[in-house]
């Protein structure tokens, strides 16, 4: 399984928010043991949703102006992109289900 391709400051509009499929962000920092938990599980829903959906990790402190437009201020943060749009958000340690639930209402 590869990892979890990044999106930067620098691609991040083109990656994310012009997407024609919907996106899941992994807002995360290689400080953070939450967020190193978390990454086996978002690989696995990258893994199960290829084709359908996109995945992408941002690390926060080597893109901070993303963070900041979206106001990310902790992590793990998992935000959810359709039409260019946030249309859900996670914070936190969570499941694989829960993101995998997010992300069927979104391809729903």
């Amino acid at each position: 399984m590869a990892a979890i391709p990044p999106v930067t400051d620098t691609n991040f509009d083109a990656d994310v928010l012009r997407s024609p499929l919907p996106v899941m962000v992994d807002f995360n920092a290689t400080w953070c043991g939450p967020c190193k938990a978390l990454a086996p599980t978002v690989e696995r829903v990258a893994h199960q949703y290829d084709g359908r959906a996109r995945v992408y990790g941002l690390d926060v402190d080597e893109s901070g102006d993303v963070a900041a437009r979206y106001g990310i201020m902790s992590v793990p943060t998992v935000l959810f992109f359709k039409g260019g749009k946030v249309v859900d958000k996670v914070i936190g340690l969570v499941g694989e289900e829960d993101l995998r639930s997010r992300l069927d209402r979104l391809l729903g």
